[in-house]
């Protein structure tokens, strides 16, 4: 069994796979503070919103070219300050969990955003995910904040970390 490959994503090719893992992760966790799985048609706006904003969708195949997981990142809040921060997120496919593939795609996002300037990459975490949380740390994530009781899911309130990455980039940064 050969390693799986990574790809960029496009909605042509991938929307069904990450819409399948989108809601396999709303329905039977909390890594998606989301009620309602997602439609078809919501792919679309997500991949055109990825595609204006220049932002990456990352994914890795097996061999036979099937999904096995996505990473990206987006606008982390919308007001011009922001603009070299962004808000990421990592998604394995379910069976696919624990053979490392959440740390290749994490790194591949640390990549991308070094290379398009990007100087805080942040993460939102569902405090009980103490996987996603200990690969945060590993690739040199800092907890930044815990929001206590911030979502409701499943009959309980849920906390969200916050980690954050602080990058090099970009050499020169500038106001407007």
């Amino acid at each position: 069994m050969s390693e799986p490959k990574l790809v960029p994503c496009t909605h042509e090719r991938h929307a069904a796979a990450i819409l399948a893992i989108f809601n396999d992760a709303i329905v039977n966790s909390t890594a998606l503070y989301d009620y309602q799985p997602r439609t078809a048609e919501s792919m679309v706006a997500w991949f055109a919103a990825k595609q204006k904003g220049g932002w990456p969708v990352i994914g890795l195949e097996d061999e036979a070219g099937v999904l096995l997981g996505f990473a990206s990142y987006g606008s982390f809040r919308a007001y011009p300050a922001y603009k070299y921060t962004m808000e990421h997120s990592v998604y394995v496919r379910n069976d696919q969990r624990g053979r490392g593939l959440g740390k290749r795609l994490l790194q591949a996002v640390i990549a991308e955003a070094r290379a398009h300037d990007v100087h805080a990459l942040v993460g939102a975490i569902d405090a009980a995910n103490t996987g996603s949380i200990a690969l945060h740390e590993k690739l040199g994530f800092k907890s930044v904040g815990l929001m206590p009781q911030v979502g409701f899911k499943f009959g309980r309130w849920l906390d969200l970390a916050l980690y954050q990455l602080t990058l090099e980039t970009p050499a020169q940064p500038v106001d407007g």
